[in-house]
């Protein structure tokens, strides 16, 4: 079951953030500060939605996303991520699918994720491809030598 996050979720998003194989500390780090933006102002007023999928009272995944600045209808995904243990399971595409549905419903036209070039992220660059994602750009270099920044899109 998919729904908004709550309090109660925030222990169990960093678990999963800080379990995965791909993100550093810094990366972690990030996704601590979007949520305590969120718990402490809210989705409207910080401007990241966090919604997790559950099964029996265990967060399994969640996603954040919010409106990109200074567009009209282009939303931002900044993070999805699965716990580990149950990866294929298709609990990624159940958020993804959820986060394109509210976003539409927000008025969106246009979802932009960003992610990395590097060798370890190309599982995630191929759920993307395989969801309806449209490689806009490649930006070479882009978070560090060797580490580019990799655009992907979807009309909504």
């Amino acid at each position: 079951m998919i729904s908004t996050a709550t309090e109660q979720d925030g222990q169990p998003i960093q678990s999963i953030t800080a379990n995965t194989s791909v993100f550093t500390l810094e990366e972690v780090d990030c996704v601590a500060e979007l949520w305590e933006e969120y718990r402490q102002h809210g989705a409207e007023i910080s401007g990241y939605y966090f919604v997790v999928e559950s099964l029996d009272g265990h967060v399994r995944g969640f996603a954040c996303y919010g409106p990109r600045s200074l567009t009209e209808g282009t939303y931002d995904l900044f993070w999805i991520a699965v716990d580990p243990e149950y990866r294929r399971a298709g609990v990624g595409r159940k958020l993804l699918n959820w986060v394109e549905k509210d976003i539409h419903r927000m008025g969106g036209r246009l979802i932009v994720v960003e992610t990395s070039g590097l060798e370890k992220y190309a599982p995630t660059r191929h759920f993307y491809l395989a969801t309806g994602y449209l490689l806009e750009a490649t930006l070479k270099d882009f978070y560090k030598e060797g580490d580019d920044l990799v655009i992907f899109t979807k009309h909504l």
